[in-house]
């Protein structure tokens, strides 16, 4: 059974339509080696339509380019790319595939013996779908330490939603790499169990 990982980076607003003006002031070395090691290994990457032409519209001309990003250009055009879009235009771009039910297509890429790991790449409304559905296995956040104040957001108005935070790491730039998996609510206490823990005086 392949595990299904959501990688983004957001801001401490929930903000997660990324904005160049908040995000590439804190992109380090350090969250170089951490985005690298999201993608290291990973042998579908799942990408909502926006996200997609996004990265279709950059990376191969960068690959192309052969810069000192060209490497991990080409990495994300030799990898298998799943693309939620209803629409039959040309793709444009190598191994890329459409599917016009991403979470049927997740769901038959995690019962596949033969994959590892399936990445999620940005692309929110594919994140809350397969939340919805029971389907991710970890929620990788990049928490940038700024209120971005307008954009895009990964919560919406919907269930509450446990975690359970599996590793955490604190880059120089004060960004926190936090790791997540779903989880349950640890118990059904209300304040009559909580206030026996308040201070005594």
């Amino acid at each position: 059974m392949a595990t299904i990982v959501s990688t983004l980076f957001i801001a401490l607003d929930g903000v997660a339509e990324v904005d160049p003006a908040w995000h590439f002031p804190y992109f380090d070395e350090r969250m170089g080696a951490g985005v690298g090691g999201d993608y290291e290994d990973v042998d579908v990457l799942v990408l909502g339509r926006v996200t997609y032409d996004s990265f279709a519209g950059a990376w191969p001309e960068r690959e192309a380019a052969g810069g000192e990003d060209a490497g991990f250009a080409a990495r994300l055009g030799d990898v298998r790319k799943v693309v939620a879009t209803r629409g039959d235009a040309d793709l444009g771009w190598r191994n890329a595939e459409r599917t016009a039910d991403v979470v049927a297509a997740v769901r038959a890429l995690r019962d596949d013996a033969d994959l590892g790991t399936v990445l999620v790449a940005g692309s929110l409304s594919v994140v809350r779908q397969l939340l919805d559905a029971g389907l991710l296995d970890e929620l990788r956040l990049y928490v940038h330490p700024v209120a971005a104040g307008s954009g895009e957001r990964l919560w919406d108005d919907g269930p509450v939603r446990p975690l359970r935070l599996v590793s955490s790491e604190a880059y120089p730039t004060g960004v926190l790499r936090l790791v997540y998996a779903p989880s349950e609510l640890p118990g059904t206490a209300g304040y009559d169990d909580a206030k026996e823990h308040l201070p005594a005086s």
